[in-house]
């Protein structure tokens, strides 16, 4: 049996290796049009920021007023507003963990609902019509049900493993950003800035090294300027972020505006702890890397070296073998 015969809907070898070719010509297309184009990856959070001043300035703060100010006739909204998704008692927490991963405005809350809703049943019927409609493979009954079954789940379960790395990756890009961001609030801190001041001077700094951390300080140092308490600002960072590292922060903040220590101290102090923290994990890194090489080094590097070093006298003994007759 060939390879043509065994490949479904009658498509032969040479069909595939004609789309491969077509798909990696335009993927190198698009390559060098991404490359060769001017981008400007902090324009879209700053309109967020620029919406989000505006929202406080009205008074906008909490998500239900948020939520009754915002109007859409999109498709997806429609069709959460029609099963009532949002109004779900699971909403609020799913736009924590939005936040989190840097998505603030409703429309995100839409779209992860919209998602949540139609990808199971997206994936489910693609898997039943591939399984048991088209019938492209030969599987048992029960094969068939658990693939459909697993697309389901893949459907159920995506969009909260999409956000979960989403976060992940934003709260270590944070990480890195934070400790020199420590070091200039002390600087700050020292030359007699205000809170708002130091939040503001070290997000315009650091927008273009750690844009993450520039967007969550500068949205600090506007709700500081405009919520009435400041603690409340500083409990939305922590909201947002959800990093023992941020809440040390502002616990620190806090004890400093309640008691009056100098906040230049508490500042370095956690400057020097989250360096040698983060000195840690370079080290912890450093140190695996000789376990993770090991089976590489097995599969890819021993086989050719022992092909180089045993194969020719290997071959010298098969020619010695079979130059010897029998008397």
């Amino acid at each position: 049996m060939t390879l043509d015969q065994v490949l479904p809907f009658g498509l032969k070898v040479a069909d595939i290796v004609a789309f491969g070719a077509a798909v990696s010509a335009f993927l190198t297309c698009a390559a060098i049009w991404y490359g060769a184009i001017e981008r400007a990856p902090n324009t879209r959070r700053i309109k967020e920021l620029a919406q989000r001043r505006e929202l406080l300035k009205a008074g906008a703060v909490s998500q239900s007023r948020r939520r009754s100010r915002q109007g859409s006739t999109t498709f997806m909204r429609r069709f959460v507003t029609s099963m009532n998704l949002q109004r779900s008692q699971r909403a609020d927490m799913i736009t924590r963990r939005l936040a989190q991963a840097g998505w603030r405005t409703n429309d995100a809350l839409i779209r992860y609902l919209f998602f949540k809703a139609t990808l199971p049943i997206l994936f489910g019927g693609v898997a039943v019509v591939f399984l048991y409609g088209i019938n492209a493979y030969e599987l048992s009954s029960l094969a068939r049900l658990g693939c459909s079954a697993g697309a389901v789940m893949f459907g159920f379960v995506g969009p909260d493993l999409f956000i979960k790395n989403a976060s992940s990756k934003r709260r270590l890009a944070i990480l890195k950003g934070l400790p020199d961001a420590l070091d200039l609030m002390v600087i700050c801190a020292e030359a007699g800035v205000s809170l708002d001041g130091i939040l503001k001077k070290v997000s315009e700094e650091f927008t273009s090294s750690s844009p993450q951390l520039a967007e969550e300080l500068q949205l600090t140092s506007l709700e500081i300027g405009f919520l009435p308490d400041r603690r409340s600002a500083l409990q939305n960072l922590i909201n947002r972020t959800d990093m023992p590292a941020i809440r040390g922060l502002v616990n620190a903040l806090i004890q400093s505006d309640k008691y009056g220590t100098p906040l230049a101290v508490s500042m370095r102090v956690l400057a020097n702890e989250y360096r040698e923290e983060r000195m840690l994990r370079a080290e912890e890194k450093a140190a695996r890397l000789p376990a993770l090489l090991t089976v590489p080094m097995i599969i890819f590097i021993l086989p050719p070296l022992f092909i180089v070093l045993i194969g020719p006298a290997i071959l010298r003994l098969v020619d010695a073998l079979t130059k010897v007759r029998p008397g």
